[in-house]
């Protein structure tokens, strides 16, 4: 049997059982038939160890060059290395969604399996929260599994056969031949289906009118593992962005970074609406609200990326697939909305807003900003197609339209992170309140101060430098009082901080990563001073870019199987005349793809200083005279700093309690019909 064949095969037996496990899954729960739920569930399993011999199959084609297949023979070469040809099998579109499809049936099997035995038999014996409704979350996941499977299936195969079998490929576009696209493709596809978990509890928690603290208890690690795997997504791309794309930036406002900022924005926004719930019995329907607005928007950006309906750097070309991601949309939108409508009379708060001065107000109000703002980027991203269908004319919006109507919600959010941590839940006084935040405050207005007087131009810039030191004073004060508090009882400092963390990981997780956010704020704010320059050089020439001198010293070339490249040296002098370092930009061009060569960027940390010198070769003549596109960023290292922060606080909160939480208010019992009929 053929890899055309196996896989073929094993998508279609898939997507049989994936249509059979979700109706067995609805119709065993709706009348109580353990058999049918248990199917289901086997059904799960089967379907991802289908989905992994169809993987292996398109891998496996892939490494043995089976060209009679239109994907193997797009993206791949005889002359590629075999890292290349793994990153190939993503690299292009149907490959992705194989990928997609793949990553959701293992991670569903691993929700399945994680719920037991016991769970199973549970399931059926009465309303007992969670366990009730994972029949209805099985139902769900296997329901999006048979949307991409259809599609992969019977619209875009990736083992779609040639007319004949041609001797070599086309070869992996070389943009996507860097190591960083090995890992970023896939973090944000894995991102992307991971929504599809809690989704997929938000609905059975309707479906089941369990609407209270047990479904969010099941869903909240795993919004958070897609959460943290889509900011590393988000965070990767922008450092493969930076390191080839060539154009000095890291994130450029395109269509296809939006649609994968937008999602986390949404599910940043539910992990803080949880608490406010776990805790007080609140918003609940911002909490089903948000994961069902965020799946969506995850099922948006895999549609903007592999419809090709928005112009994109990043987007596949124009397909087929994109009508039947938009009904899809549109299904879990109008199916979604109806249920959350139904379930409405259930959704009452438990608690009141005592105070304006309180931590669920300022919860709220964070949710509005994060909210505002994935509206805002949504509507950028969107005004295209909008504006075509209006005026007959794609008319882009470029980033001052982010920047300006973005810029102050995320200041507000800046500060919002350093006030928030210091109010107190119900009610905080005025005089309590004033004595955490004056320190912070102080400091915070002098340092925007003193950015302003020391030439920052904008003074948004300035108030959001204030507010980045705010945040961190309100984060250390809130550190230092814990640690001073069981110090009282004896202990060490560093014994009071690690008992005072391992005791409350989700809080004090949280404001790592808010520290996190400070740093990538920081970075962003530096490298709105970039420096940039075109220069032209021959041999032993030099020029200035800021405190830096650039000694072009002469060209050099090399070839390997499938690529030519020539790469310049060239010296990096600092403001004494230090020598900093030899960098060595190249110009690469690959076999298929003449027409299209790839820079090597060049770039060179400096210290104390921070700057990153940015060289990228743009061309040399016979003569070796080269020409440079240079730029000076600074302090773009530390968004990289911040990325690791931000994970390592994510593992933080997400470490298992040392000990349970205070329980909070009762969750409120189902609906009547929930009890008697079983839905």
């Amino acid at each position: 049997m053929t890899p055309a064949d196996g896989g073929n095969l094993a998508l279609l037996l898939a997507f049989a059982v994936a249509v059979y496990g979700a109706v067995a899954s609805l119709l065993g729960a709706r009348r109580r038939v353990p058999e049918l739920v248990a199917s289901g569930r086997n059904g799960v399993i089967v379907v991802a160890g289908l989905l992994t011999l169809a993987a292996a199959a398109l891998l496996y084609a892939l490494l043995s060059h089976h060209f009679e297949l239109r994907y193997v023979y797009d993206h791949s070469s005889r002359a590629m290395p075999q890292a290349a040809l793994v990153t190939s099998f993503w690299g292009g579109q149907q490959g992705s969604l194989l990928l997609w499809a793949w990553g959701l049936s293992l991670l569903s099997a691993v929700v399945v399996l994680r719920q037991g035995s016991a769970g199973r038999r549970a399931a059926l014996a009465g309303p007992v929260g969670v366990a009730m409704q994972m029949p209805y979350v099985v139902a769900v996941l296997l329901g999006v599994e048979v949307f991409f499977l259809f599609i992969l299936g019977f619209v875009a195969s990736p083992f779609e056969r040639q007319a004949f079998v041609p001797p070599d490929g086309r070869g992996l576009n070389p943009l996507l031949m860097d190591p960083g696209m090995r890992i970023h493709p896939p973090l944000l596809l894995t991102g992307y289906m991971s929504f599809s978990v809690p989704f997929a509890f938000a609905i059975a928690a309707l479906a089941t009118g369990w609407v209270g603290r047990e479904w969010l208890r099941a869903v909240r690690g795993w919004m958070l593992l897609a959460w943290t795997i889509q900011g590393c997504g988000l965070l990767m791309g922008a450092w493969w962005a930076y390191h080839v794309l060539g154009w000095g930036g890291y994130w450029g406002w395109d269509p296809v970074e939006n649609v994968a900022l937008i999602p986390w924005l949404t599910a940043t926004a539910f992990l803080h609406t949880i608490m406010v719930q776990e805790r007080r019995g609140m918003l609940k329907v911002w909490a089903l609200a948000l994961a069902v607005v965020t799946f969506a928007l995850a099922i948006f950006g895999t549609f903007v990326v592999r419809s090709g309906v928005l112009t994109s750097v990043h987007s596949f070309a124009q397909s087929t697939i994109g009508p039947y991601f938009f009904g899809f949309l549109g299904l879990v939108l109008i199916g979604s909305t109806g249920l959350l409508l139904y379930r409405l009379p259930y959704l009452r708060a438990e608690g009141t807003f005592d105070s304006l001065l309180s931590r669920e107000t300022s919860f709220l109000l964070n949710n509005l900003l994060l909210v505002s703002l994935a509206a805002t980027v949504f509507w950028g991203t969107v005004f295209p197609l909008v504006s075509e269908a209006v005026r007959g004319v794609k008319v882009a919006v470029g980033p001052p339209f982010y920047q300006q109507v973005n810029g102050p919600l995320l200041v507000a959010l800046l500060l919002l992170m350093g006030a928030g941590p210091l109010l107190a839940w119900r009610y905080t006084s005025r005089r309590g309140l004033a004595r955490g935040l004056l320190g912070p405050a102080v400091i915070g207005a002098l340092v925007g101060a003193a950015l302003f007087v020391l030439g920052v131009e904008q003074g948004l810039a300035a108030v959001a430098g204030g507010a980045c030191a705010f945040v961190v004073l309100a984060v250390a004060v809130e550190y230092w009082r814990g640690v001073r508090a069981r110090q009282r009882g004896g202990e060490s400092p560093l014994v009071a901080l690690t008992t005072l963390v391992a005791r409350n990981r989700r809080r004090y997780g949280g404001y790592v990563v808010h520290l996190a956010m400070v740093l990538i704020a920081v970075g962003v704010l530096g490298s709105g001073h970039q420096l940039e320059r075109t220069i032209a050089l021959a041999p032993g020439e030099s020029a200035t870019i800021g405190r830096y001198t650039l000694q072009y010293a002469g060209l050099s070339g090399y070839q390997e199987p499938g690529v030519q490249a020539a790469f310049a040296r060239v010296q990096l002098d600092g403001p004494t005349g230090e020598r900093l370092a030899t960098l060595e930009p190249d110009r690469r061009a690959y076999r298929n793809w003449e027409q299209q060569p790839v820079s090597g960027i060049a770039i060179h940390t400096t210290w104390p200083w921070l700057d990153d010198v940015y060289v990228v070769l743009v061309q040399a003549d016979a003569d070796n005279r080269a020409t440079f596109h240079v730029f000076v960023n600074p302090l773009v290292l530390f968004i990289w700093v911040g990325g690791w922060l931000f994970l390592l606080g994510t593992l933080i909160a997400a470490w298992p309690e040392a000990r349970p939480l205070a329980a909070g208010v009762r969750a409120a019992p189902p609906p009547r019909e929930a009890v008697t009929s079983g839905a």
